[in-house]
């Protein structure tokens, strides 16, 4: 996927200080659950964002030099869902599967050159920034692909019936991003995306994450296996149990999203407890580790922007946010593909345009994957 870099500054020393940043780079404000809850919705993301407001104001141009970013707004120019002006934000999260580069060694697929998005949320952010809510859509929902444009200008054709996560092996974050916005009618305003390697080294770098899992898991194409009880996995057990699904649950990718909302959890809470906002050194790795891993939208494209907008996310808490999955059902035709209970979908996507609660009818009935409980933090 095409990425512009940001221009790669001096580096500073850890434990020096930005000249003209004392005040914020000094500030050591409470964390509670509540910033960390939001962003417990991107594993992919977690460890940029808990940067807002953390200080440690000589990393900043370190890491902007580590981050990526593309131009959505470009690409795609005016025929998206407009804007909305009520203060609410939505923000498209990617984990990328691609098999090159270090990514190869992590297994669960072959080096073919391409990349797909094995872990897509979208994050709506409601006005006042005070609750949340999560949708997450399968990989394996068919769906219909609009013609897009790629960030090197190819343009790509329409499809139909295609698995969802076909969109971004195609024409990479600009035609995932299209895709979803032709899926929901919602605009999306921010993108996110991480790869395999940079989650496993920020799991490791947190020195592992404990999980109690209620049964034992065993899944040789995502090489994990642990008894029930309680474990601290490592980075590359982590990324075991965030690809996961045979032998858990109903072995779908439904039964996966539910395991990978379980982990989040865990991960945001192992954070906390490590005392990362309290070790300017580990903050350091932990920073530099998550900045290298991510791949933003030219608006995030920077520490400073990232800083801002999570500051935009403090007052959201735990018992403010929602995680539901897109409403599906399995194709009778094909047990390994799911389609789109579009009635009940269209209240998920209308009560983000309108910036009201999901209601409960709108998952209801729907297919669940029936791995939830196996893990918790």
């Amino acid at each position: 996927m095409s990425a512009e870099s940001m221009p790669e500054p001096a580096i500073p020393q850890p434990g020096a200080q930005e000249p003209g940043r004392e005040g914020r780079g000094r500030r050591r404000r409470p964390r509670g659950a509540g910033r960390k809850a939001l962003l417990a919705t991107a594993w992919t993301a977690a460890g940029v964002l808990v940067l807002g407001g953390a200080g440690a104001g000589y990393l900043y141009l370190k890491l902007n030099g580590n981050l990526h970013s593309v131009d959505i707004n470009q690409v795609l120019g005016k025929d998206r869902p407009g804007k909305t002006d009520n203060g609410s934000e939505n923000i498209l999260v990617l984990g990328s599967d691609t098999r090159a580069g270090s990514n190869k060694r992590l297994g669960g697929g072959t080096d073919d050159g391409s990349a797909r998005s094995d872990t897509a949320m979208i994050v709506h952010v409601y006005q006042g920034h005070k609750k949340a809510a999560v949708v997450s859509i399968p990989r394996d929902t068919l769906v219909d692909r609009p013609a897009c444009t790629d960030t090197k200008g190819t343009t790509h054709p329409a499809a139909t019936g295609v698995m969802f996560n076909e969109a971004y092996s195609t024409g990479g974050a600009a035609c995932a991003v299209k895709s979803v916005e032709s899926l929901t009618g919602v605009r999306m305003d921010h993108y996110l995306e991480v790869d395999f390697a940079g989650f496993q080294r920020l799991v490791d770098d947190l020195g592992g994450v404990p999980v109690t899992t209620t049964r034992a898991i065993d899944d040789p194409q995502s090489h994990l296996r642990l008894q029930a009880g309680t474990h601290t996995l490592d980075g590359r057990q982590a990324l075991g149990l965030v690809r996961t699904r045979h032998g858990v649950g109903d072995g779908s990718d439904l039964g996966r999203i539910q395991l990978q909302q379980a982990f989040v959890k865990a991960l945001l809470g192992q954070v906390e407890s490590v005392g990362v906002f309290s070790d300017p050194k580990k903050l350091y790795d932990l920073a530099d580790t998550a900045t290298k891993a991510v791949t933003t939208d030219s608006d995030l494209g920077s520490v400073n922007s990232l800083m801002d907008f999570a500051d935009g996310l403090k007052g959201i808490s735990t018992r403010h946010m929602t995680m539901v999955t897109m409403p599906v059902r399995y194709d009778p035709a094909n047990p390994n593909r799911v389609l789109l209970e579009k009635p009940k979908a269209q209240l998920v996507w209308d009560a983000l345009k309108h910036d009201r609660p999901i209601p409960g009818s709108a998952t209801k009935g729907t297919a669940t994957g029936e791995a939830d409980g196996v893990v918790s933090g």
